[in-house]
């Protein structure tokens, strides 16, 4: 109990959507991915309730910026941990998809890390490498962008990013500064949306009443320069949301938006 007392209350929110199925996944916590003298690096896996062995599956990896120390002395649990992304990896699973849930310690690293043990062991964990998907939300955006633009032939099948934080424009240092003084990862600097592999479907989701300083900003500048550069792009603009909508604004129009995130990943992991 004194545990729970030293979380934030973000912590314990889930997601304001949910389908028939969610509660009855199947789960794989810890699975060491790359666990080392520095610390230890598991992830939790979420499976569909009528998974059957042997079968490989579609994935969505759900990218982590913060390091996870840093993130624990804020929230008091790890990003896993999150009632969130608990919820989440629940409604992928529920989709039919493997919800792939992870701490870090170095967020660039660690995302490589978790990437290369699904690509050498997508038989044992149930996942077709072919078909994985990632979602990122917020300040764990540039760590997402960082993965999309290093590389052009990435076996990615799709990336959701939602109310999330960009680039650095034109020399500026907004995103930087912000990085430095919250904690999350910025690979990015430098780097403009010319660096996005041409053919990878993205879904930009902004939330219209987001109070967050410049984050808008940021998103509205990059989304401008994706349709400059025909970016196979799905937007959506959910007007009245504010930060972090999927878990504070219990509204239809919320589910929505949920609703259609999902409709996307299946979409293109299941086609």
């Amino acid at each position: 109990m004194s545990q729970e007392k030293k979380r934030h209350e973000i912590t314990f929110k889930k997601t304001v959507y949910a389908i028939p199925g969610m509660d009855a996944v199947k789960v794989r916590y810890d699975v060491d991915y790359a666990s080392d003298a520095s610390g230890a690096r598991t992830m939790d896996l979420y499976y569909p309730p009528h998974a059957k062995e042997g079968t490989a599956l579609p994935a969505v990896l759900f990218v982590a910026g913060f390091p996870d120390p840093s993130f624990e002395t804020f929230a008091g649990c790890k990003l896993k941990e999150m009632a969130g992304y608990v919820s989440w990896g629940q409604l992928v699973a529920a989709s039919g998809l493997v919800g792939v849930v992870y701490s870090n310690l170095e967020p660039v690293k660690d995302l490589d890390r978790v990437l290369a043990h699904l690509s050498q062991n997508g038989d044992s964990l149930g996942i077709d490498v072919r078909r994985i998907a990632v979602w990122a939300c917020s300040g764990n955006v540039p760590t997402a962008l960082g993965l999309l633009m290093r590389k052009d032939d990435l076996p990615l099948a799709a990336a959701v990013l939602s109310y999330g934080i960009m680039l650095d424009p034109d020399g500026s240092l907004g995103v930087a500064q912000a990085a430095a003084q919250i904690g999350f990862a910025n690979p990015c600097g430098g780097r403009s949306v010319a660096d996005l592999p041409q053919k990878l479907p993205l879904m930009m989701v902004r939330a219209g009443k987001d109070a967050t300083p410049r984050l808008n900003d940021t998103l509205d500048r990059f989304i401008a320069a994706a349709l400059a550069r025909n970016l196979p792009m799905t937007l959506i603009n959910h007007a009245t949301a504010p930060h972090s909508f999927d878990l504070v604004d219990d509204s239809a129009t919320s589910r929505d938006v949920i609703r259609r995130m999902l409709a996307f990943l299946r979409f293109h992991l299941q086609a």
